[in-house]
C-alpha cells in the first residue's frame, strides 16, 4: 500500500496526547515533506530517518514521501517521532506488514546508524498507551521507566532493525522488566525530627502542618534551623499513594531523569530568589 499510519504520542506537560503519523508515497521527484513539525525539527528528523533506514539495510523509497503528524494544531517537538515515521515509510513501501502496526504505539529517536536513543516523558506516553489498549515499543533505555505503567505491555528495542524483525515475526522483542535501568530513589534519606534538639515551637508547628495538611511558613535569622526543620517534614507525612508515586515519577520523566517508584514524599528546595515564572513556568495562568 502507498498509505500507512502509525500511532504515537506527543508530550504536553504531564499528558501525552495521541498523534497519528500518516505516510503517503506518490510519483514525483524523490523527497520528504513533513507536515506538523517545526521547520528545524522537520529538517533534523528527515535526515535522521533517511540515514537510519539506509544504515539498517532497508530500501529508501525513490518517490515523493508526504508525512503528516495529526492533529496539526498540537505542539510536536523532539526526536520522539523518528521511529514511527521510519516504520510508516517501511509500511507504505511494503517492506513491513502494515497490519502488524495495529494496536501498537511507538516512539524513539533514531541515530544515523539506526540505533534507538532514549527520549523524555516516556512514562506519560506509556500510561496513555495503556488507556488506549495499545502495546508500546520504546528504546531499551526507556523500557524500565515505561513499564512503571503496569497496565501497558512495554517492549524495549535497541535499534530499528530489531523493531522491524519483531513486526515481521522473525524475532520477538523482550518485554521490559519492572525497574530495569532505573535509578534507585533515595528520597527516604530525610532528616529525622527526633534527631533535632530544641526548637519546640517549630517541631510543634511541623507536626500540626503534617497532620492537617496545612501550609507552613518558617521565619528566622540565618542559621536558626529553618532548612533543617523543613527537611524533617517529609518524614512526618504519610506514604504516597500509588497514583501519587506515578505522578512524581512522571515529573522526573518529564525532566529527563528516571527514578524508581518511591512511597516517600519528595522534598524540593528552590532558591529563595526564584521567581514565579521560574517555579511554575512562564505564561502560566497559575501565577495570577
Amino acid at each position: 500500500m502507498t498509505l500507512a499510519w502509525v500511532e504515537t504520542s506527543s508530550s504536553l506537560g504531564l499528558t501525552a496526547p495521541a498523534v497519528r503519523v500518516e505516510v503517503h508515497l506518490s510519483p514525483g521527484l524523490p523527497g520528504i515533506a513533513i507536515v506538523g513539525l517545526s521547520e528545524g525539527g522537520m529538517r533534523d528528523c528527515r535526515e535522521r530517518v533517511r540515514s537510519a533506514l539506509i544504515s539498517s539495510g532497508f530500501e529508501f523509497p525513490q518517490q515523493r514521501i508526504t508525512i503528516n503528524l495529526a492533529p496539526a494544531d498540537l505542539p510536536k517537538e523532539g526526536g520522539r517521532f523518528d521511529l514511527p515515521i521510519a516504520l510508516g515509510i517501511l509500511a507504505a513501501s511494503r517492506q513491513l506488514p502494515a497490519d502488524r502496526l495495529e494496536g501498537l504505539s511507538c516512539l524513539g529517536e533514531l541515530a544515523l546508524s539506526g540505533a534507538l536513543r532514549p527520549v523524555q516523558a516516556v512514562l506519560s506516553a506509556s500510561l496513555a498507551a495503556g488507556r488506549r489498549g495499545h502495546a508500546l515499543i520504546v528504546p531499551a533505555g526507556n523500557a524500565g521507566e515505561a513499564v512503571l505503567a503496569r497496565d501497558t505491555r512495554v517492549l524495549g528495542a535497541d535499534c530499528l532493525a530489531d523493531v522491524v524483525q519483531h513486526l515481521r515475526g522473525t524475532r520477538c522483542l523482550p518485554e521490559a522488566a519492572p525497574g530495569a535501568g532505573m535509578t534507585p530513589d533515595h528520597a527516604g534519606g530525610h532528616t529525622e525530627l527526633a534527631m533535632v534538639r530544641g526548637q519546640a515551637q517549630a517541631r510543634r508547628a511541623l507536626e500540626i502542618a503534617a497532620a492537617g495538611g496545612h501550609s507552613l511558613l518558617l521565619c528566622g535569622p540565618p542559621g536558626a534551623g529553618k532548612t533543617l526543620m523543613a527537611t524533617c517534614l517529609p518524614g512526618l507525612l504519610p506514604p504516597l499513594s500509588a497514583d501519587e508515586q506515578l505522578e512524581v515519577a512522571e515529573l522526573h520523566s518529564l525532566a529527563g531523569s528516571t527514578r524508581a517508584l518511591s512511597s516517600h514524599p519528595p522534598c524540593r528546595a528552590p532558591h529563595h530568589s526564584a521567581t514565579r515564572a521560574a517555579l511554575i513556568g512562564g505564561g502560566c495562568d497559575f501565577s495570577k
